[in-house]
């Protein structure tokens, strides 16, 4: 029985024939198609009907031609509002202002919106590139970059700048191909508000001169931090200063890695335990759009057919720092990104001074080799003496301002380090700033003037991320405003400091090419490259690798806003900047009747030819005031001295440099002796033992392929993994007398991390502990 003839039924028969005669009419419309799909595919092409909404704003269809003021925006969204909320009530039938309260029973935000919050937040400059542009926007931001506009037009210029936002980021930019340029999407809200508000080249007046900004110079004190504390007169800038820094980086948002994690100082034995960081290693996940360079390990050489090994002396130690950044941020390492010598000289070894100042104390010894009894290592080190900072400096600053920079927090890395350097100069120093991006930003060059001078400090805060790399023009503005400084005080330091991610996309993109244009003639005062890397994701290791060391330099890796100001805090800075010799290659000769073969550890990018030693060139290493470089050589000893109990002579060490204050050759020269049999003891035996494990554990890893292909599977990886983890039996060994460094925390957390990733990696035979 149906529901409608129940005895219990109210329903009216009189509806129910109504009904049905309905269905019976629509029957045609209800039946199945013959062709569901067919029927469907129609359906698809009809238009939906408008929606309310819809509907509703259609009417505003003519005001969106124009451009409105923010005001008349805010009011028509009010009206609105009011009518949409007046509507609902209405239909609701819940009665009128008596019982529901009308407008004002409706909930209240949690908090109220500020019109000038909304409007008024800075905005990331994007560099147009030309003819991209609107031309009505393009006129508008010309005119309020020359001060221009006028009252009554005003209210649009502020649209274009801020609350019309959309219509200047969403414009096409000149970013480098593998990165975009931040957009008001893409840059982190924290970000955009904790950095320093920019003048713009769109939308602000150039910077002023130094002709209306009054300098005070007081020549009796000795930093820029006593001038600007005794100076009251000084003008204040318009834009949060970089000095203040770490309170700035510590509001940014970390990126989502430990990338930004300080990397440790080489040796610090009076430092409390650090915790080792802890982060899963990556297991195959590599940094995206990064470049480095295979240089092929160094083989082994027989003594009788080429006893002679020649090579520039190097100080740098940024292979280290950016392996130590990758493995705290999970990522897998990049065997081409690793340098043996740079590893092993990111640690102090506490070598002792040199006798006097005009030369290096020069360390030689032989220790068995720990991972092959047949074989010794030779160490060999050079210390240089720590001399007075009693020169003038010129310091030009060349900050990368492209697209790429805004990645991560490289841009206020970028900022500290060079706020850092000025805070550091002194009076009769001279700084001069250039920002590039596809060119050089005119309105934020400033010439070489005093430290303290406020131009030079709005300059650093103005540094912000758009438009693509020009790594050359910024160069070449920055060598030719060295030489004029050089020319104005010839009797001061002359440094050039690059700071980029590397990724030149503008121009000449190879570093030979851009020190082409960018050559210094004068050798007798030369101008010094320096180059400091920032970044992780789209970073180019062998540009700023090469710029540095064909540019009479040295390179370094900052990893956070804390290491560069670590890095160029006044003591530290100082001694960077003051040159103890110039052009510095070493020569051995190995005594063929204690050496059969020898191999030198790393170093492959600086050996050279033999005949090049007695010549002065760029390329070899600048060297420091109290700067320490080690080699490490594998030898085979021959039959007739392996047995030996006492010091025998293995060869013989000659060095050769240029005096940066007179441009006169120099040269010292040193025996090589060492004991076959004997074992490093006490302190000196620990540090020597430990930068052995560091050097081979780098040599190791650097012979698989690279981070492509190391997924694949590779032949070297259980031999690679064997010898990883004798080093990490050998570092326990000697946590004993180490384990309050800092540094031998960071290089076992490193160790490990590398060990862990390529047990993932091994075949399943290599990991499950039976012959085959």
């Amino acid at each position: 029985m149906s529901y409608n003839e129940s005895q219990d039924s109210e329903f009216d028969p009189g509806m129910e024939r109504i009904l049905r005669q309905h269905f019976e009419s629509e029957s045609e419309d209800l039946r199945s198609p013959n062709d569901p799909w067919e029927w469907l595919e129609s359906r698809m092409e009809e238009p939906d009907p408008p929606s309310f909404l819809s509907r509703l704003t259609s009417g505003f269809g003519p005001l969106t031609q124009f451009r409105v003021s923010p005001s008349f925006a805010g009011a028509g969204v009010a009206v609105v509002a009011v009518a949409v909320a007046a509507a609902v009530w209405a239909v609701s039938g819940d009665g009128g202002p008596e019982q529901s309260g009308g407008i004002a029973a409706l909930p209240p935000t949690e908090a109220p919106i500020s019109a000038s919050a909304a409007t008024t937040a800075p905005v990331i400059p994007t560099a147009v590139p030309a003819g991209a542009a609107d031309p009505t926007v393009e006129a508008t931001v010309e005119s309020v970059a020359s001060g221009e506009t006028s009252p009554a037009e005003e209210s649009d210029t502020r649209q274009v700048a801020t609350a019309d936002a959309t219509t200047t980021i969403s414009e096409p930019t000149e970013v480098a191909s593998d990165s975009p340029a931040p957009t008001n999407e893409s840059v982190p809200t924290a970000v955009v508000a904790s950095v320093p508000t920019p003048a713009p080249q769109a939308t602000t007046a150039p910077p002023p001169t130094r002709e209306s900004v009054p300098v005070t110079r007081i020549a009796e004190v000795e930093t820029v931090e006593e001038v600007e504390a005794e100076s009251g007169a000084m003008a204040a800038p318009s834009a949060p200063m970089a000095t203040a820094a770490p309170a700035a980086m510590a509001s940014m948002p970390a990126p989502p890695k430990a990338a930004e994690s300080p990397a440790a100082p080489a040796s610090h034995p009076s430092r409390p335990p650090r915790p080792v960081p802890t982060v899963a290693p990556g297991f195959g996940r590599t940094p995206t759009a990064t470049t480095f360079r295979d240089y092929q390990r160094q083989q082994f050489v027989a003594a009788a057919e080429d006893n002679v090994s020649t090579f520039s002396l190097d100080t740098d130690r940024t292979s280290f720092q950016l392996a130590l950044n990758w493995a705290r941020a999970g990522y897998e390492i990049d065997p081409d990104s690793v340098r043996a010598e740079e590893w092993l000289n990111a640690f102090n070894y506490e070598y002792d001074p040199p006798s006097s100042n005009d030369e290096f104390a020069v360390v030689g010894d032989l220790f068995p080799h720990p991972l092959d009894d047949e074989k010794h290592l030779a160490r060999i080190a050079f210390q240089a003496p720590e001399l007075a900072d009693n020169k003038p400096l010129n310091v030009t600053l060349v900050l990368d301002a492209s697209g790429s920079m805004a990645d991560g927090n490289r841009v206020g890395i970028a900022r500290q380090a060079a706020e850092s350097i000025r805070q550091s100069l002194r009076p009769n120093d001279r700084i001069a700033v250039v920002h590039f991006t596809q060119d050089v930003i005119r309105q934020n060059t400033v010439e070489h003037t005093h430290p303290a001078d406020s131009d030079v400090r709005r300059s650093i805060s103005w540094l912000q991320p758009h438009g693509s790399t020009n790594v050359q023009a910024g160069l070449n503005l920055g060598v030719r405003l060295a030489a004029e400084a050089r020319e104005e005080h010839p009797d001061a330091y002359n440094y050039v400091i690059l700071m980029s991610d590397g990724v030149a996309n503008v121009d000449a993109t190879d570093p030979f090419s851009i020190l082409e244009t960018a050559y210094d003639p004068d050798s007798s005062n030369p101008i010094r490259l320096i180059t400091i890397g920032v970044g992780i994701n789209n970073y180019n290791d062998p540009l700023l690798e090469q710029l540095a060391q064909h540019g009479n330099g040295w390179y370094r890796y900052l990893d956070s806003a804390e290491q560069a100001q670590a890095t160029f805090a006044r003591e530290n800075w100082l001694a960077l900047s003051t040159p103890f010799a110039d052009q510095t290659r070493a020569q051995v000769t190995w005594n063929t009747e204690a050496v059969e073969r020898w191999r030198i550890i790393g170093y492959e990018n600086r050996v050279t030819a033999d005949e090049t030693f007695t010549q002065d060139r760029k390329e070899f290493a600048e060297i420091y005031s109290g700067a320490a470089t080690t080699v490490l050589y594998e030898l085979e000893l021959t039959e007739a001295v392996r047995s030996f109990s006492s010091h025998t002579r293995i060869g013989a060490v000659e060095l050769r440099w240029v005096d940066p204050d007179t441009g006169d050759s120099r040269n010292q020269s040193t025996t090589l002796t060492g004991n076959p049999t004997a074992n490093f003891a006490g302190r000196d035996g620990t540090l020597a033992n430990f930068g052995a494990i560091v050097a081979l554990t780098a040599d190791l890893y650097g012979i698989l392929p690279e981070a492509e292909n190391l997924a694949a599977g590779s032949e070297a990886l259980p031999e690679v993994h064997s010898g990883l983890s004798t080093m990490q039996e050998k570092l326990r060994a000697l946590e004993g007398e180490l384990r309050t460094l800092d540094s031998y925390r960071d290089f076992s957390f490193l160790l490990d991390h590398l060990t862990d990733s390529l047990e993932e990696k091994l075949p399943p035979s290599a990991r499950s502990g039976y012959s085959p």
